[in-house]
């Protein structure tokens, strides 16, 4: 069995907390409403510091707690939706900054699945490139970036936040399902910034009608439509993944899931048929930090000794686009 391993993680939460009570001070709402129905308490805003940044954090703690030399990581891969600059990539600039001059990066663009998506692909470079040693995967996004704040029904779900996980080889278990439902990208979105060149003679942009037609840059989400991909997105990925190898999905120690909404996880919990006990679950700290909420709950469950050597783990995530994806290993 080729699997894979992952030696060190990371993680990176901006000092300024946001509660429940100062969103009260911006939107109509309360403490009540938010934590009922999302299961938020608080989230953590960056204050200034750039996506860049916080992934280069999270990234050079990964690195030292896996004990290794930058140098020896093949591939840097990078989960940003909410990147500093069109070009380059946060990748690169990570690779910088730790001092991994000797890796190929790039930067994975799954929104809130792109932790599942980087660890899979991660497995497949390893796989079939040997002289690779180490994948780094990190998660770095800025939501603050492309929040409303004068909307209430979004604006208290999101926060910002970086995690890292340097992966490497190993014959432990390991299985994996990624896939998307593209219908639904009307569902959850962001528009880019609009191009005005000096020779445009259209007055209307064809983005700006049909399904796409409301949002500028900031996050358009039907909520709805979300929960209703998210609940069986979640137990549809992880089932397929246990299914590859023919694991029963009652053997896996702890479930790590995107943290969007804890409806949406308990929901999932039961559509997986599995006890919510089996679940780690920070959304009330964190909010929704898109691709870093899976590696920011897995290194805190880590560093709390929650998560044990040998355990056997379900990371399992939904997104914009719509995408879904699992991945099972042995921690």
């Amino acid at each position: 069995m080729f699997g894979i391993e992952i030696l060190g993680t990371g993680s990176y939460n901006p000092a300024l907390n946001v509660t429940n009570n100062d969103m009260a001070k911006i939107v109509e709402t309360n403490d009540e409403w938010i934590s009922t129905r999302t299961g938020i308490k608080s989230r953590r805003i960056a204050d200034g510091e750039p996506t860049w940044k916080m992934g280069a954090e999270a990234a050079a703690e990964a690195v030292k707690n896996a004990g290794i030399d930058p140098m020896d990581i093949g591939l840097i891969i990078d989960t940003t939706i909410t990147n500093d600059f069109c070009t380059p990539s946060v990748a690169c600039v990570i690779q910088n900054e730790i001092g991994a001059w000797g890796a190929a990066a790039y930067d994975l663009n799954a929104a809130c699945s792109g932790f599942v998506y980087a660890v899979d692909a991660a497995k497949r470079y390893l796989q079939t490139e040997p002289e690779m040693k180490y994948v780094l995967v990190v998660a770095n996004e800025m939501l603050s970036k492309i929040t409303d704040y004068t909307d209430r029904s979004t604006c208290v779900l999101f926060g910002d936040g970086a995690a890292a996980a340097v992966i490497g080889r190993s014959e432990k278990l390991f299985a994996s399902f990624i896939g998307a439902d593209g219908r639904g990208a009307h569902s959850l979105y962001s528009k880019a910034h609009k191009v005005f060149h000096p020779f445009r003679t259209s007055q209307t942009d064809e983005i700006d009608s049909g399904e796409y037609e409301t949002g500028t840059t900031y996050l358009v989400q039907d909520g709805k439509e979300v929960y209703k991909f998210a609940t069986k997105a979640l137990p549809t990925a992880a089932h397929k993944a246990a299914e590859k190898i023919g694991l029963d999905i009652n053997e896996v120690d702890w479930f790590i899931p995107h943290q969007a909404n804890i409806r949406i996880i308990e929901t999932a919990a039961k559509n997986i048929g599995v006890s919510m006990d089996k679940f780690i679950v920070n959304i009330q700290n964190h909010g929704n930090t898109s691709s870093a909420s899976i590696p920011i709950a897995l290194h805190e469950a880590i560093t709390d000794g929650i998560i044990k050597r040998g355990d056997k783990l379900c990371l399992v995530g939904f997104g914009a686009g719509l995408t879904m994806g699992a991945v099972i290993l042995e921690y």
